[in-house]
């Protein structure tokens, strides 16, 4: 193995990039496959096709991101332990990511009906929705494992800093999607099904590409021994990793929901004004994911490595150009904010509420840039323990905010109350971040 390989190499800008890049058009073809799949059935004439399309995709979709701390917690394991040179543990944690998401899909499949009537119940629908979306979901379900397991190989991939090969799935997998739904729903007037149908291919298909993308793990012994793979003292660990992220992002994600349900109390106006600006934050994520996820390797890779100084640097230069990214973005928003949100609205009233509030998401990149790098960082370091505990804070400072907030300021408060949220984040991680150093030694 080569020294960059070890993480012990230079963390120059051209690394950093090299990772964060191919990231950045990954997400780039995330809206785009939602935009296909909506217009596809849009072509069929009738409103229910796309409520249907539409809500079961956020149902499946949100189920997903539960298991989203495969992603993570993979990434940081595995970078430590190449970073350490430990490539049978490499290999053995490829296979405990896989043997978890199929896991976890074999249980979606089982308990489709029940998961699928506790979303209707939490989220109704007209009769002829739901029955649509029903149809939908139950072909979906049954890639379940294989978009679970794309988890586990994307975190995997991207510990060795191999986003070009993630980049290669995802354009495949979304290429291939786009592909049948002309063919499914426009060529074979399949409909809603063939919607799902499309989906469907296109995940088993893209798990496919990630196991040959991957293949040199399957050269490795270790990613077929027992001892190893169920090792307790490992297992632990990385259940122990995995819980702690997912408990934080499901705060985090309690953070945006009630963001989104005090919105609904205001008004219509005022929510559909604040779901505009929300799409202003998505793709400040999306872009700042590129940087997060370079940290995320680097500093793992350094720590596994024991590199101290390395691990300095991985964070100061991926920061530098993950919060140069928020400016950039912040100046994009505040001088072209009004024209991107009269191009997502018609509604006058909503145009006018939404460049009210434009200033405050504005100022969100600036402000949630640190917390951003530093979830990277921590996410790399498996310091899972301290992203769950910070998180408890901010979101009770979250709410402290809000409940004096926005009886004062209405749906001004409510995004301060938000943007609060952000700073506490990073200012109680900032703190962490001295201890987190000091577990790598200086080799």
């Amino acid at each position: 193995m080569t020294d960059a390989a070890l993480g012990t190499g230079p963390v120059s800008h051209r690394r950093i990039l090299a990772v964060a890049l191919p990231i950045v058009l990954s997400n780039a073809t995330v809206p785009i496959l939602g935009i296909v799949d909506t217009g596809v059935v849009g072509q069929l004439g009738e409103a229910a096709p796309i409520g249907a399309v539409g809500i079961g995709a956020i149902i499946l979709t949100t189920i997903y991101w539960i298991f989203g701390f495969l992603r993570m917690g993979t990434t940081g394991l595995v970078g430590q332990a190449h970073g350490a040179g430990n490539s049978a543990e490499v290999a053995a944690l490829l296979t405990r990511a896989i043997l978890i998401a199929w896991t976890a899909g074999l249980v979606l499949i089982l308990l489709q009906k029940p998961i699928f009537a506790g979303a209707f119940m939490i989220s109704p629908a007209s009769e002829e929705v739901e029955t649509l979306a029903r149809q939908y979901m139950s072909i979906r379900v049954w890639s379940s494992p294989a978009a679970i397991a794309v988890f586990g190989f994307t975190g995997w991939l991207i510990a060795q800093e191999r986003t070009r090969s993630v980049l290669a799935i995802q354009l495949a997998m979304n290429g291939l999607n786009i592909g049948l739904d002309f063919l499914f729903v426009l060529g074979f007037d399949w409909g809603v099904q063939g919607v799902a149908y499309a989906t469907f291919i296109a995940e088993w298909s893209g798990m496919a590409l990630a196991i040959w993308l991957c293949r040199d793990a399957f050269a490795i012994p270790s990613w077929r021994d027992p001892g190893r793979v169920f090792d307790r003292e490992r297992l632990v660990h990385m259940a122990s990793v995995n819980t702690d992220i997912l408990i934080r992002s499901l705060l985090l994600q309690i953070v945006f929901v009630s963001f989104l349900f005090y919105g609904a109390d205001l008004g219509d106006v005022e929510l559909a004004a604040n779901q505009v600006l929300l799409q202003f934050l998505e793709v400040t994520a999306y872009a700042m994911d590129g940087f997060a996820f370079a940290a995320e390797a680097l500093v793992a890779q350094a720590l596994g490595a024991h590199r101290r100084d390395l691990l300095r640097r991985s964070a100061i230069a991926t920061s530098q150009w993950g919060i140069g990214c928020c400016v950039v973005l912040s100046l994009a928003f505040a001088l072209f904010g009004g024209a991107i949100i009269d191009t997502m609205t018609t509604a006058e009233d909503v145009r006018a509420a939404a460049r009210l509030y434009l200033p405050w998401m504005a100022l969100a990149p600036l402000l949630g840039g640190p917390a951003w790098m530093l979830d990277g960082i921590f996410i790399g370091a498996t310091r899972s323990r301290d992203m769950r505990n910070m998180m408890i804070v901010s979101v009770a400072i979250y709410g402290a905010a809000l409940a004096v907030l926005m009886p004062a300021f209405g749906n001004h408060g409510l995004w301060m109350a938000l943007l609060i949220s952000f700073v506490a984040r990073g200012a109680t991680l900032g703190t962490r971040y001295g201890a987190l150093e000091r577990t790598a030694v200086v080799g």
